[in-house]
């Protein structure tokens, strides 16, 4: 009898942390490659960052 190798995430999905989005407010579930800086991960994903971002310019432009 062949057995398949493990495949997934094996454990509670529910009790790992989560946080909201800086910019949308989605819930975002902790991610292993987040592991080093779960504290400093604002954005759920990199179209979230770049709007960030653009904003941030706009506002700065507003002030001159």
């Amino acid at each position: 009898m062949t057995r398949t190798p493990p495949t997934g995430f094996k454990g509670n999905k529910a009790s790992l942390p989560s946080k909201p989005c800086a910019v949308c407010g989605r819930p975002m579930s902790w991610r292993r490659a987040w592991a080093k800086n779960w504290e400093q991960v604002r954005y759920c994903s990199e179209a979230c960052r770049r709007q960030a971002k653009a904003q941030r310019g706009a506002s700065s432009e507003d002030d001159a």
